[in-house]
This record gives structure tokens, sequence and C-alpha cells, in this order.
């Protein structure tokens, strides 16, 4: 029982900070300018990160358009970020039978959206122009900031971000404690029905044995 309310505590414990501190990054907008295939056929545009599945672009097909996107389609979020201050090495890439061609590679960061409305736009010459949104990766990722302004504003934006942190950490605490005694109840719950269990089975026993005189008293009678 320690050793799983142990686990128990640490896998719920990363789980859900895993989960409220990670931020989503989708696609806005994006404009190729060119296909890299010799056959003029529709290409297969994806968007991947080292590590992790492939995202294919069903609407981008034809180069020099510009495609924006509302980050509901069903292919989003493009990636998301469990750390708030690592880079992960990402790319545009066409798909090819043999090898995907590359539109570019490069290392994204949290601290690339630093426009005041959550945006990022990466321009590769004669490969693409792409347009991210991370609307939580400023307030994450602007701490250092935050002690080089004075400004109320930034003060503001510290505060209430650790106001999150906070209440973040005593919603896990309380769904832990909430799991650690549930687990708790259902193996009170399971040692009342054995224990139920085995009276009965005595009961019975006892009642067949009265039936078939082998009871205690059944030689005196």
């Amino acid at each position: 029982m320690p050793k799983f309310s142990h686990w128990l505590c640490s896998y719920g414990s990363n789980f859900l900070m895993r989960s409220i501190l990670s931020v989503v990054v989708t696609l806005d907008s994006i404009e190729i300018f060119k296909t890299h295939e010799w056959i003029s056929t529709k290409p297969t545009v994806y968007f991947q990160c080292k590590g992790e599945n492939k995202t294919v672009l069903p609407d981008v097909k034809k180069a020099h358009i510009s495609y924006t996107f509302k980050g509901e389609e069903s292919w989003q979020p493009l990636t998301e970020f469990a750390n708030t201050t690592k880079c992960k090495r990402c790319g545009f890439y066409e798909e090819d039978f043999l090898k995907s061609d590359e539109f570019d590679e490069w290392e994204l960061c949290p601290s690339d959206f630093s426009n005041a409305d959550g945006r990022y736009n990466h321009f590769k010459e004669k490969e693409l122009n792409a347009t991210f949104l991370c609307l939580e990766c400023m307030p994450l990722e602007s701490s250092d900031s935050n002690h080089t302004s004075g400004s109320p504003s930034n003060g503001g934006k510290g505060m209430h971000f650790a106001l999150v942190i906070i209440i973040s950490a005593s919603v896990s605490t309380i769904f832990i404690l909430g799991l650690v005694a549930a687990y708790k109840y259902w193996q009170k719950r399971k040692r009342e029905q054995e224990q139920a269990r085995f009276l009965k089975l005595f009961e019975e026993g006892d009642d067949i044995e009265d039936e078939l005189g082998l009871g205690p008293l059944s030689g005196i009678i």
C-alpha cells in the first residue's frame, strides 16, 4: 500500500503539473513559395518536431497562396511545450517517396512568441512564410522581463502567474489526496466483502453438518 500510494502521488502530480504547464502552439497562417517535386502534383506538406508525430496540412497544396487557419482544425495544435523554457527542433517538410524534402528546420522556442498578441513569424527565403500562435507562451516565458522592467503591467503578470501556480498546486494536492482516499476506501470495502463471504461459507458449512447429523451433538442423540 505505501509503495502504491507513493507511485499514485508521483504519477498524479507529474500528470497534473504537465497538463497545467503545457502550452499549445497552433498554425495561424502559411505560404509556401515552391514545391520540391519535379512532377506537377499536389504536394503533401507536414510539420514535425523531433521525436513527435507528423502533422499533415491537408489544405496546403499550391505555392504562392496564403492559407490562414482558426486554430480549431482537426489537425491542430501543431505541438506543445511541456517545459516552457526548452526549445524544440521542428520544421516543415514535403513528403516524398524516398526522403522528405525540407522547406526549413529550426529551433522553435517559447521565447519566440514575444509579441503582445502571442504570434511568431518564421520566414525562409524562397521556401515559406509561416505564422504561429501561442497565447500562453508569452506570460510564461516573460518572468525575466518582469525583473528588468518595473512597469505595473509586468508586475501584474508576475503576480498572476504566481497565483496560477499556487492554485494549480493546491488543486493537484487535493486531487491526489482524493485518489489515495478512494483507494483506501476501496481496499476497506474489499476486505469487508471477503470477510462477509467467508462467514457466509462458514455458516453454510454448519447448516450442512446439522442436516447430515454430523454436528458435535450428533453422537449423543
